[in-house]
């Protein structure tokens, strides 16, 4: 299981006590060994919420998705996280170096799920069977995805397959050769059709693997420095031509946005029932019993909400806890001015929130007013931090019987369901964003239809009854707009503004803090910051692997 870690990561000896597991001729051990492919994702380790495969960081900071959320959404221009964790302030302000120790966790977590599917993948290579031929190309999916956030995030990539021989080290390989890679894995498994159009609910289909295919050729230029924007709106159209008929306006896409980020959100899943409005074509499944993590859902619904009692209580969002460290940037708030009736930013808590409650641990104060202006002031660490919007979007709520659009709440307006861990799904690419995509290669590569390409972005705006465009209106700065309003806490904003060109250089956006935590307004950062550092350890582990430029 080490193949491709460096001496740092923790240890990956990941042999469980479940005989079922370990037992290569027990009937059932192909089904548990493909789920821990699935589980590198929703969890940090196999014994529970507190295990974790990578050492170093605690488990919930170490969680697969808590590190895509981190370095994609910490420094990006959207969500502000409050606390001043060791290596958080870095993220946040985009000041990191090449020992930064949240960075340095997710290179090795990538990694670490890389070599959970070689393994299957390795266990696997002379059977075949057709169920294990489908399970060969979801681990491929899996590992594919991996890799592309390697990419994304370090450009560089140790690489390393289920092929090498025993004892073989992983080579550190260009992002060209990562993305080449990536392209004739999943290319093989979409056009030869080896992965079902129809997986059981949790598990990844030929909608998952055309899709990541498509983001894929979305940041081409990116990754290789040649555009592919016809690649990436063919694999659209694919996609789209597979979901018309059902959902909003014949569209596919769900008729109620916040729904597909509740406690019920597993309907709209590949396999989860709905096949009129599945809009969520990859995604990870949880589970509050058997899919305990403080990383993933539960991570983003606790960070979301406050711990108060009293204006914004915790129990309202259906969650047993609220951790309060996340806010929105003023550069997220600003995104939906002028925009009133826009559902995606319906459950924010937004100005002062004046209470005069009594505290019950002393009768003669009150609890202070909660203040959630659009500008944060000063980064203090804690639950004090004024300002900052409280941005809520991933609930534990359930969604009403009634299919309306509200919640399943009491009297009080609480719900009925609070736990300690999530069930909320969490999706890593959604139809709406396949929309978009289209749209983006019509503005940028002038392919496709433009009619079509302004029917999409409407599909996504009418649902949440933001006003539709015209095509006048469908430009480049438009759509990363649109997209900052539709996916945040999605793990995917970071990419959007390398892409486009505003992250870095002499184009680049400034928003709160970045390039200083001392600097509210924000600074420019120098254009090396447009990828992550190779961590120090992996490089004196082996000297033949580059550092990035600029660390």
């Amino acid at each position: 299981m080490t193949l491709g870690l460096g001496s740092c990561v923790g240890d990956l000896d990941l042999e469980p006590n479940d005989p079922n597991l370990v037992n290569p001729n027990d009937p059932n051990f192909n089904a548990n060994s493909i789920a821990m492919c699935y589980s590198g994702i929703a969890v940090s380790g196999i014994d529970g919420s507190g295990s974790s495969y990578v050492s170093g960081l605690d488990s919930g900071t170490s969680a697969y998705l808590r590190c895509t959320v981190m370095l994609n959404e910490y420094a990006a221009d959207q969500i502000f996280f409050m606390w001043t964790d060791a290596g958080i302030p870095d993220l946040v302000a985009m000041t990191w170096g090449a020992e930064n120790s949240i960075i340095s966790g997710a290179y090795y977590r990538f990694l670490g799920h890389i070599a959970i599917c070689n393994q299957f993948l390795a266990n696997t290579a002379n059977d075949a069977s057709e169920e294990v031929q489908e399970m060969r190309a979801e681990a491929r999916v899996l590992r594919a995805y991996s890799y592309l956030n390697m990419i994304d995030f370090f450009g560089q990539t140790s690489f390393i397959t289920e092929e090498a021989a025993i004892g073989e080290k992983p080579k550190q390989i260009s992002r060209a050769e990562g993305f080449d890679f990536i392209e004739r894995e999943l290319k093989e498994i979409v056009d030869q059709k080896l992965i079902s159009e129809k997986p059981v609910y949790g598990r990844v289909g030929l909608d998952g693997a055309e899709a990541l295919l498509a983001r894929l050729y979305l940041n081409a230029e990116v990754y290789t420095g040649t555009a592919r924007w016809k690649d990436c709106q063919d694999r659209c159209k694919n996609i789209i031509a597979r979901h018309q008929g059902g959902g909003f306006q014949g569209s596919g896409l769900a008729n109620n946005w916040l729904y597909l980020f509740c406690r019920d959100n597993n309907e709209y899943m590949p396999g989860g029932g709905n096949t009129a409005e599945n809009e969520i074509l990859f995604g990870i499944a949880y589970d509050d019993t058997y899919t305990q993590s403080y990383g993933g859902s539960t991570f983003i619904i606790n960070s979301s909400v406050p711990g108060s009692a009293y204006f914004t209580p915790f129990q309202a969002y259906g969650t047993s806890a609220g951790w309060g460290c996340f806010r929105g940037r003023r550069q997220l708030a600003e995104l939906f001015y002028g925009m009133p009736n826009d559902v995606r930013h319906s459950m924010w808590k937004t100005g002062l929130l004046k209470g005069g409650f009594p505290n019950p641990n002393d009768p003669e104060s009150t609890v202070p007013d909660e203040d959630y202006r659009d500008d944060i002031v000063g980064y203090t660490g804690d639950w004090n931090t004024v300002g900052g919007n409280l941005v809520v979007k991933f609930t534990g709520l359930k969604k009403s019987a009634a299919n309306d659009g509200t919640f399943d709440l009491d009297s009080n307006g609480f719900s009925p369901i609070n736990t300690d861990f999530a069930t909320t799904d969490y999706p890593i690419i959604r139809l709406a964003d396949i929309y978009l995509m289209y749209a983006e290669c019509n503005v940028r590569g002038q392919v496709g239809n433009i009619a079509d390409a302004v029917q999409y972005v409407n599909y996504v705006r009418e649902r949440c009854k933001a006003a539709p465009i015209t095509s006048s209106e469908l430009t480049q700065s438009f759509i990363l707009d649109e997209r900052g309003r539709e996916f945040y806490y999605e793990s995917i904003r970071r990419t959007d503004l390398v892409r486009n060109g505003v992250y870095v250089g002499p184009s680049q956006k400034v928003w709160q803090f970045k390039g200083s935590t001392e600097d509210a307004n924000g600074t420019r950062v120098n254009s090396h910051m447009a990828l992550y550092p190779i961590p120090n350890a992996v490089l004196n582990s082996q000297p033949d692997f580059k550092q990035n430029p600029g660390y």
